[in-house]
């Protein structure tokens, strides 16, 4: 069952490196201003996203089995249609935590399968709402 409660919710906002599924480069979008306020709030982002080269100043990758750098949570700006998929890639990766869908984001089945590998699942919550919420 996906992440519901404050206490679940403030212990994974504990976790430090984020990668971004899906992060724009075009402020205005909360796929861009989302990952900007956790940037501002001392996370370490790894922007992932194909069509763009750089955001924040930093080099984006262009999927998740291109990061190097350890992981604790996959936060998903992506349609709920290709959530199965970024699973996968969650997957094959023995560092990632937690996968966190944004607002309007879900896949039951793909979440399941998260929760089955021992890892905690967020469904269409926004990370920086529960963290202005929450911590801030």
């Amino acid at each position: 069952m996906p992440v519901e409660t404050d206490e679940e919710l403030r212990t994974i906002l504990e976790n430090d490196s984020i990668a971004v599924v899906g992060c724009s480069s075009s402020p205005g979008k909360a796929a861009h201003d989302v990952p900007a306020y956790l940037l501002e709030h001392g996370y370490d982002i790894h922007p992932v996203n194909p069509f763009a080269e750089e955001i924040f100043d930093r080099p984006v990758a262009d999927s998740l089995d291109e990061l190097e750098e350890p992981i604790d949570v996959v936060c998903v700006f992506r349609p709920s249609d290709e959530v199965d998929g970024i699973v996968d890639d969650v997957l094959e990766r023995e560092d990632v935590d937690v996968v966190w869908t944004q607002l309007g984001i879900s896949d039951d089945d793909a979440a399941a399968r998260v929760e089955d590998s021992g890892r905690q699942v967020v469904q269409d919550r926004c990370m920086k709402v529960e963290h202005r919420r929450l911590v801030n």
